[in-house]
């Protein structure tokens, strides 16, 4: 692992994942003595990889699927991940290990970087990544509508939001649209919203990302609508952890979208 303090992503797979180039980038352009890599790992071993790194004066970051493992595991953890029951980022310090969740930062940046309108927002799916996002829109006082192919889960969600106060709305009222579905991840996948089912929406985030930009995203810009993939989310939430990590450290973030940018064209 090198010189320095240990930085790990946590997940499976994780052998597409951008967040090793673009940590390093990070940490060479600070001057900072830490090394970051990437470990596939089963849910059984998260919590004592959490508690190895963060106790060896390290940190990183767990993706799926093993974000809700990582919420049950870590103690002190933030308001945020209680309110998602997910984890992606993680640190020691003083002998403890703490948890937050930089998803949500991500998606707030991301949503604000598309300069849309932003008070109904339109869900897709209802995982750990569409708590996110509803998380981010219970923090821009955004009302929300879901969608779920399963209808017992999108009861859940509502419940949920609900619960927490956040308001819901009418899907065809929303501006905004965020996929937290993996729709689009492989070739063939279906679109995640026909664009044409929502005629109102100004501004639409895909929170999957790869080579060029996802068919997602393409159908909504030919439809007129401003599109963003995950990119960005991506870029926002690692230099969010890179900030709890060090706390005394603002994270460059041209050059880490700059990397992911260079490596997804």
């Amino acid at each position: 692992m090198g010189n320095g303090r240990p930085f790990v992503l946590l997940g499976s797979p994780i052998e597409h994942s951008m967040s090793p180039a673009m940590q390093n980038a990070a940490f060479h352009a600070l001057s900072l003595a830490a090394t970051y890599i990437a470990l596939a790992c089963s849910s059984e071993d998260v919590p004592h990889l959490l508690y190895a790194f963060g106790r060896a004066g390290g940190g990183g970051n767990i993706t799926q699927p093993h974000k809700s493992i990582a919420a049950g595991s870590i103690t002190p953890a933030t308001p945020l991940v209680a309110l998602t029951g997910a984890c992606n980022t993680f640190w020691g310090r003083d002998g403890e290990v703490f948890g937050d969740n930089t998803d949500v930062a991500g998606i707030i940046a991301a949503v604000a970087r598309l300069e849309a309108p932003g008070t109904r927002w339109l869900i897709l799916g209802t995982g750990g990544a569409a708590r996110a996002a509803g998380a981010a829109a219970l923090t821009q006082k955004a009302a929300i509508a879901v969608r779920s192919r399963a209808a017992e889960r999108q009861i859940g969600y509502e419940t949920w939001a609900v619960a927490n106060g956040i308001p819901l709305c009418a899907a065809e009222s929303c501006e905004v649209a965020i996929n937290a579905t993996p729709l689009g991840l492989r070739p063939g996948d279906p679109l995640p919203l026909d664009p044409a089912s929502t005629p109102g929406l100004v501004a639409a985030l895909d929170l999957v990302y790869g080579k060029g930009t996802t068919p997602w995203v393409r159908a909504m810009r030919a439809r007129g609508v401003r599109a963003a993939d995950g990119r960005e989310v991506l870029v926002a939430q690692g230099a969010a952890a890179l900030e709890r990590w060090f706390p005394d450290q603002q994270a460059p973030r041209e050059l880490m979208r700059a990397v992911v940018d260079a490596r997804l064209r």
